[in-house]
């Protein structure tokens, strides 16, 4: 009697020990399915965003930190960013890069659906022109609804001077990814609301702080199209911003001191450092 319940037990513990090593394999291959998933996830949705890959046929397919990329592209430089993008994914150790080059290579014909890429696309560009809007202290009056499509840009609302239009319309024109600006904007001459706003402005402007100032600053060269930011050092000191580094033209140059100018806060640029 003794015997045979040390059998069962021995038995019992032994199944339980294989259930148990069973349901871990389980859920080990579960959890790897999952972070291939991801990561698939992850590299199709870059390749989607890139303006250079989107419109190619590429397939991605994840196992166990290995990718394998398949499908065409026009040149060799795309294959190649493929394959750096699937790298800088985080947990892909190694990268299958199977995509063929062929020269004459035609994309898919473009859907009249827009893709995901192109709809990332013209959010990013609305939320870069209403935020220079909001940050401009030369945009006091407006009441501007901002709208892109495949990167025309249409402003509507109001505007109390036609300066103040036209400064919308280059604010959104001089925005990067911007094709065309559609300015609709009706100019109501409200010069009571206007001086409010400039009133307000004014005060405001006490109360902002430099870092905030620098930040905006360096923003608007961001979503420039015109205007390399990378080149540029931006320091404010009570208002007062100073610029610094070098600009491929004169015209890069204006634009870089007038898109300072125009931000809240701002009492004047100093560009003296500021080169060709």
């Amino acid at each position: 009697m003794i015997i045979r319940s040390k059998n069962l037990l021995l038995t019992t513990g032994i199944a339980l020990a294989m259930a148990a090593a069973s349901g871990n394999v389980v859920a080990d291959s579960m959890s790897q399915d999952v972070t291939d998933a991801r990561q698939e996830t992850q590299i199709w949705t870059t390749y989607a965003l890139s303006p250079y890959l989107r419109a190619n046929d590429i397939k991605v397919s994840v196992h166990e930190g290995k990718a394998t990329l398949t499908g065409k592209v026009e040149e060799g430089v795309n294959k190649d960013l493929a394959k750096q993008i699937a790298l800088g994914v985080n947990g892909i150790k190694d990268v299958d890069n199977q995509i063929v080059i062929e020269a004459d290579y035609v994309p898919p014909a473009h859907s009249t659906t827009r893709s995901y890429g192109e709809s990332i696309d013209d959010a990013t560009i609305t939320a870069a022109v209403k935020s220079k809007l909001l940050w401009s202290k030369n945009a006091n009056g407006l009441t501007t609804v901002v709208d892109t499509q495949d990167g025309k840009v249409t402003l509507r609302g109001t505007a109390d001077t036609v300066r103040t239009k036209q400064l919308a319309k280059r604010l959104a024109m001089n925005t990067r990814g911007v094709t065309d600006v559609d300015n609709q904007l009706v100019v109501n001459g409200n010069k009571s609301a206007k001086g409010s706003m400039k009133q307000a402005d004014n005060d405001m402007s006490t109360d902002i702080s430099d870092s905030w100032i620098t930040t905006k600053v360096k923003s608007t060269y961001l979503y420039s199209s015109n205007v390399d930011g990378g080149d540029i050092k931006v320091v404010t000191n009570r208002g007062i911003v100073t610029l610094s580094g070098k600009v491929d033209s004169g015209a890069e140059r204006a634009l870089a001191i007038e898109f300072a100018k125009n931000v809240r806060g701002v009492k004047s640029v100093q560009s003296g450092a500021l080169t060709l």
